[in-house]
């Protein structure tokens, strides 16, 4: 392929990339917007080789076909098992432990263009320039992209086992900050000599040396951050992947890199804001807060004032069947008992008596961006019945049953009621504004707050206690007969 047409093909490879992130902000085309980034991905790949096997970008290097067949072989496969095989409970840890082998896959191709660079191999007939002859730009993006990707995968690494229930209590100890911090002046220091320093053994001991402190304050930096904020810090991680990969696009000239990279680390980042703004909370309290390590204990051994007030499936499936209008606010207690299918099946029984059912949905529900989405469209629910937010708070007092399934601290009214709460100002679907709410849970636990959830104690609460796809199972028996 000509040179002067590539850059055409990369604008246009750009242009796939956007519309396949657009597609993906939608339930309705992001299988679409998934095909539509693999194919801009792939037509990226073929536009790089020349017909003579040489690589438009790279001073003449070859390139290995058999390794290029292998390794995308290799991912076709995994990627294909991880879909078919993986329950949609567990797809958020899918999607941290994919996120982390793009960031490690970063990070190497990074250190082996530094560590290449540094001792001036000699490829394919051509003599490479040593790093220290190069711009300190493009050594910077080398030492960046090794950084932010190590970071990336350990991080990962370490959400994927929080998610899993391995350790989701935040550990911390006294001074952690301070030696995180330290750490990172290390790393920065390093930084800063390699980029202007790197040749010779000592520069590839340092690199060496840096690569394993980047691998370490990943660990370092999720393990004090709860396993509920794992949608913001995957979230953060995922924009941390792109970073590294467009700054390997830079060092090794590929513009294909830069522009997926830069896409995906400020798509990763805007949802990262989203995301704690929806919590009413900075970016600086999810990594550094310790949230609901401390003080959630104390809150709930204050009480709060009202009975519990339990009730039986035949009762709610009453209330339910001659109710005008019902919300649904779907929780990680849904996902966890995976009674997505129970809800469509409920949902469509009241359909057919001509009860309107919508779906609140919350954007920090579940554990990952978009959970409750993803677990909803698996289970076929149409996605006009989806309702953000913002959307459905307005009119909840118009609502004769708000069902709630699994959900905790989203609907706490703590967070509007009392300002000694720890998640006080945080936005919340309204459930108590309902005339009936259920809701619907194993025990009186509290959310990953470590707080009394106020709606339990409320006049127009009752409380459903069961495991959440039998309780539903109940009620669609129930409402059939009804």
């Amino acid at each position: 392929m000509s040179s002067q047409i590539v850059p055409l093909v990369i604008i246009g490879v750009s242009v796939l990339f956007i519309l396949g992130i657009k597609f993906l902000s939608s339930p309705k085309t992001a299988r679409l917007g998934n095909l539509v980034a693999a194919a801009g991905m792939f037509i990226a790949l073929c536009v790089l080789l020349k017909t003579d096997g040489t690589s438009v970008w790279s001073h003449g290097w070859s390139f290995n076909y058999t390794l290029i067949v292998i390794g995308t072989l290799i991912g076709l496969i995994i990627g294909a098992i991880g879909a078919y095989s993986v329950k949609m409970t567990s797809m958020p840890q899918m999607v941290a432990l994919f996120n982390g082998l793009g960031g490690g896959a970063a990070a190497l191709v990074a250190s082996l263009e530094f560590i290449k660079g540094a001792h001036g191999p000699e490829i394919a007939g051509i003599k490479l320039p040593a790093l220290q002859a190069a711009s300190a730009f493009i050594a910077g993006s080398m030492l960046f992209a090794t950084l932010i990707g190590s970071l990336s995968f350990s991080g990962s690494i370490i959400a994927y086992l929080k998610l899993e229930g391995k350790f989701e209590k935040p550990h911390t100890f006294p001074g952690q900050n301070i030696l995180n911090g330290l750490i990172l002046l290390v790393i920065l220091g390093l930084c800063g000599f390699l980029t202007f320093n790197a040749s010779g053994g000592n520069a590839t001991l340092a690199f060496i040396v840096l690569f394993c402190l980047a691998l370490f304050f990943g660990v370092a930096m999720v393990m004090p951050i709860g396993g509920a904020d794992m949608p913001v810090v995957i979230s953060l991680l995922n924009s941390f992947t792109g970073l590294a990969v467009a700054a390997d696009g830079f060092a090794i000239n590929n513009l294909a890199m830069v522009v997926a990279g830069t896409l995906v680390g400020s798509s990763g980042t805007l949802l990262t804001l989203l995301m704690c703004k929806a919590m009413n909370r900075p970016v600086t309290n999810v990594l550094f807060g310790a949230f609901g390590s401390s003080g959630g204990s104390a809150a709930a051994a204050g009480g709060v004032a009202g009975t519990v007030k339990p009730i039986q499936a035949d009762e709610v499936a009453l209330l339910l069947a001659y109710a005008q209008r019902v919300v649904v606010v779907p929780g990680y207690g849904m996902a966890v008992a995976q009674a997505q299918h129970s809800v469509r099946e409920l949902t469509e029984e009241l359909g057919k008596r001509g009860v309107e059912v919508q779906f609140a949905i919350h954007p920090v529900a579940g554990r990952m961006p978009g959970h409750m989405n993803v677990l909803l469209a698996e289970a076929n629910v149409p996605y006009d019945q989806l309702v953000e937010m913002e959307a459905i708070n307005p009119s909840m007092d118009r609502v004769d049953v708000c069902l709630v399934i699994g959900a905790n601290d989203v609907v706490n009214p703590a967070a509007r009621e009392d300002k000694s709460s720890p998640i006080y100002g945080m936005p919340i679907i309204e459930a108590d504004r309902c005339k009936t709410v259920i809701v619907m849970k194993r025990s009186m636990a509290a959310g990953f707050a470590g707080i009394e959830n106020h709606l339990f104690y409320k006049d127009n609460t009752r409380m459903l206690f069961g495991d959440a796809k039998a309780s539903l199972n109940a009620l669609v028996a129930q409402v059939k007969a009804s």
